[in-house]
């Protein structure tokens, strides 16, 4: 789930993690429109070094902590990615995240919370 930190964070999340270390899409005037699904924006939060590395670590320990809520005996996890306003940065790296979820086998549901609350 992406969210903007300005509507709160998530009550229903499990994990949250903050993606506004990285270089805000909202100053670059032709991206501030477009939100994180079009490939412009997020082409360039992914195309950001630590972006990319970011997205290397997060998902080994994405599986390492599943690991453990499967031994549990927890059915699902929520995962809740936040920036400013929900829009642009959260939105790519939560699409980028999910893609490797499903390509590792793991069902995984998308949801924007905040997008288009402008």
């Amino acid at each position: 789930m992406s969210f903007g930190y300005k509507y709160g964070i998530p009550v229903d999340a499990d994990l949250v993690v903050d993606v506004r270390f990285l270089p805000n899409p909202h100053w670059v005037p032709e991206l501030r429109p477009l939100t994180g699904l079009d490939a412009e924006v997020s082409d360039y939060v992914v195309e950001q070094p630590r972006a990319r590395e970011f997205l290397d670590r997060y998902s080994e320990l994405l599986k390492f902590v599943a690991d453990g809520y499967i031994h549990e005996g927890k059915r699902y996890v929520t995962i809740a990615v936040g920036c400013t306003g929900g829009k642009h940065r959260s939105v790519a790296m939560t699409e980028h995240l999910a893609a490797r979820l499903v390509k590792e086998g793991v069902e995984t549901l998308v949801l924007h919370r905040d997008l288009g609350r402008e």
